[in-house]
């Protein structure tokens, strides 16, 4: 998924479907979350999640079962190892190297899976400078947070993007997801990272998606489109994020994958 064509030959050379979001032109080669049934206009809100609904609408139905499909975007990649984790190939991947590490083919560790997830990102590593400059008041009316076992999801979620909105959020879920997420984010302190996923079965991909969006639909009447700031904009692909990584943890057999930063927006990369 990108924002901008240049990165056409790379992704061809790669064997991805390149897509195009937001409102640049874009040849025929791409595909776009603005066809057939779309919510493209949500775009700023929803993040990826315009483009996964695209997929749920228009191209799902058509898909092979049994054969993986994932998505990616231009700053963020899947490694081709599970050896090396995230936060070492973010030191070390640069323009030069970049196609060493992407993910080129689907590794036969994945057989035995019905999903993948990216490598989990920890909400429990507070440092005294962040809590300084985003939540003293919290931290200091409730001291508990200081200690690693209390800084869960939910506290996580809090801070960067609203206090309450998640509780808020849960009470809108069905019965049978409402209960266990709400202990997922109350008890667990990371959640896979970055809205990514690959997945063989169309039945999983065709369960999530009916389970996400009729959610974010319900949390969008409440809390609508006139969001503003980096933190609450993108208040829906926040949600769905957290919703991702406890739905599929829930309902498939999965395991988790490295996935590294990289822009290549800004990093121009060629792809040999």
């Amino acid at each position: 998924m990108c924002l901008n064509s240049h990165h056409l030959e790379n992704l061809k050379k790669l064997e991805y479907i390149p897509v195009g979001l937001g409102k640049q032109n874009y040849d025929s080669e791409w595909l776009r979350d603005d066809t057939g049934d779309n919510i493209s206009s949500k775009n700023p809100f929803y993040g990826e999640y315009t483009f996964y609904y695209w997929v749920w609408k228009n191209f799902l139905n058509n898909y092979p079962d049994n054969q993986w499909l994932g998505f990616c975007g231009y700053r963020y990649h899947w490694s081709q190892k599970s050896t090396t984790s995230s936060e070492e190939i973010n030191k070390i991947v640069n323009k030069e190297n970049f196609q060493d590490y992407v993910l080129k083919k689907i590794p036969a560790e994945w057989g035995d899976y019905d999903a993948i997830l990216g490598e989990e990102m920890m909400v429990n590593n507070w440092k005294i400078s962040k809590i300084i400059k985003h939540a003293p008041k919290k931290f200091l009316i409730n001291p508990k947070f200081f200690f690693k076992k209390n800084q869960n999801i939910k506290l996580h979620f809090d801070v960067f993007h609203g206090d309450g909105i998640i509780d808020k959020a849960i009470s809108f879920l069905d019965k049978n997801e409402k209960t266990d997420f709400e202990r997922f984010v109350n008890q667990k302190n990371s959640f896979n990272r970055e809205n990514l996923f690959f997945c063989k079965s169309k039945k999983l991909m065709n369960d999530y998606f009916n389970s996400v969006f009729s959610w974010l639909k319900k949390c969008e009447n409440e809390f609508g489109l006139e969001l503003e700031g980096y933190s609450l904009k993108r208040l829906y692909a926040f949600l769905a994020e957290r919703y991702l990584s406890y739905w599929f943890q829930k309902y498939s057999k999965y395991r988790t994958w490295p996935i590294f930063f990289y822009d290549t927006n800004i990093n121009r990369i060629k792809i040999k």
